[in-house]
């Protein structure tokens, strides 16, 4: 029992989680989460979703521990909402004074419990830290963020830092009104806010499957008068347009008849060099160093005189 939470612990604290968000009640909100028990592997580790009553029953059932109904806020304020914070949880989008209103780990975080202590776990807290700020680091400081300011779709939002939102930012200002003219913006994710633009009534519309965060492209756009979706993947140092990415993305819009570009969009050439080879035939590229130019991987709809 005492080793699952010292996991737990060493997990929180690998990614970045301050002191308090070490303790040991939020140790349990992640193991209920998790589904695991103290006698179960975490290869075993699930992500359904979750009320916090049920997060009580579970840790003092499995866990032994006495925590009372009325605790419930307790574990929202210490745990749930600065896990919310950090990506490591999402929650349904119920109203919160719902009885329905519950949480789940997001397919990040239950893909790298299930990797720990194997070979693979260094690798994906290495993926994990890649797309998202440690809270440690954004609660060293007092100081407000610095954050971009970014036009979609005309309206005025803003991106955490980090190379991830600057290209970002660069695909919605710059790839698309050049080469997705008065096109709409769907979806897009900030590093922190992992939703910052979502467009679910529009993405169902088109045949969408809504599901986790973690499948859509970093970017959707949608041009009307052709009939096309562009899915942009940002991609600083993981995540291109491989063949498998491919195959996810049309598995999950397997109902959707408009027209479908992939691209993958890069800062600058030296970033696109390393994945070159990764990339797969018929999709597009872009980098963001050279923005009038698209790189497109074979086919011959461009091939002509110039």
């Amino acid at each position: 029992m005492d080793k699952k939470i010292e996991e737990t612990r060493g997990f929180l604290q690998t990614i970045g989680m301050p002191k308090a968000q070490q303790a040991d009640i939020c140790c349990y909100v992640i193991l209920a989460m998790a589904g695991v028990k103290p006698d179960m592997s975490w290869s075993e580790a699930t992500n359904e979703w979750i009320r916090i009553h049920d997060i009580i029953q579970f840790v003092n059932t499995f866990y032994d521990m006495s925590y009372a109904e009325n605790s419930r806020e307790t574990f929202r304020k210490q745990a749930l909402h600065r896990f919310r914070t950090a990506a490591l949880i999402e929650d349904n989008g119920k109203a919160t004074n719902s009885p329905n209103y519950q949480y789940r780990l997001t397919e990040e975080t239950v893909q790298i419990l299930r990797t720990m202590g194997t070979p693979k776990w260094k690798e994906s807290i290495k993926r994990f830290l890649c797309y998202h700020e440690k809270l440690i680091d954004l609660y060293a400081s007092k100081k407000k963020m610095t954050m971009m300011p970014v036009n979609i779709n005309d309206e005025s939002f803003k991106f955490s830092t980090g190379k991830h939102n600057e290209l970002q930012k660069a695909i919605i200002e710059e790839f698309a009104p050049r080469f997705a003219p008065n096109s709409e913006c769907l979806y897009v994710g900030d590093t922190i806010e992992k939703d910052l633009v979502k467009n679910v009534e529009k993405l169902k519309e088109l045949g969408f499957e809504i599901t986790l965060h973690d499948k859509m492209p970093d970017v959707v756009l949608y041009r009307e008068d052709k009939d096309w979706i562009y899915f942009v993947e940002s991609v600083t140092s993981v995540g291109p347009m491989d063949p498998k990415r491919i195959l996810e993305i049309t598995e999950m819009t397997k109902d959707v008849t408009a027209g479908k570009i992939f691209v993958t969009a890069f800062l600058d050439f030296k970033t696109y060099k390393k994945f070159a080879e990764e990339l797969a035939w018929e999709t597009e590229v872009w980098i963001a160093e050279m923005p009038e130019h698209m790189i497109h991987l074979n086919g011959d709809r461009f091939m002509g005189p110039r």
